[in-house]
């Protein structure tokens, strides 16, 4: 595939507490192409937030894309993706040199800022992966 919209959302119920992360892969024309969900143990709404990136890089080299525009409604962490505001927290660091080290398996990368309405469906799987989780 030439080129995907990403959608990744992450969350954790206590933050900190049991985090999940989501991530909808859409077509340029908008049709979901893949729609994954983990449980990632303990963690902060930032950290899930990195690691749904993360997931979603991984997924988009499996499915061979080249572009990527990826949209999260977590303003921090796409500020901080795109070198804007500093990373304070050592933890964060660490999840941001992951995706930076995967950025040279694509072409364009970017990543925009939404809002929450505009992100249901990743955060839909995030419900999912707690959910099933936490029964």
């Amino acid at each position: 595939m030439e080129k995907a919209l990403i959608f990744t959302d992450g969350g954790a119920r206590g933050n900190p507490g049991p985090a999940g992360i989501g991530v909808v892969i859409k077509d340029e024309s908008g049709k979901i192409v893949g729609e994954y969900n983990d449980y990632i143990g303990e963690g902060t709404n930032n950290q899930a937030e990195y690691k749904a990136v993360i997931l979603a890089l991984e997924k988009a080299k499996e499915l061979d894309i080249k572009d990527i525009d990826f949209f999260l409604d977590s303003k921090l962490v796409v500020e901080q993706l795109n070198q804007n505001y500093k990373i304070k927290e050592p933890t964060l660091g660490k999840l941001f040199v992951q995706i930076w080290n995967q950025l040279p398996n694509f072409g364009k990368v970017t990543f925009t800022h939404v809002r929450r309405e505009q992100n249901k469906e990743a955060d839909a799987q995030v419900n999912i992966a707690l959910d099933n989780y936490l029964q």
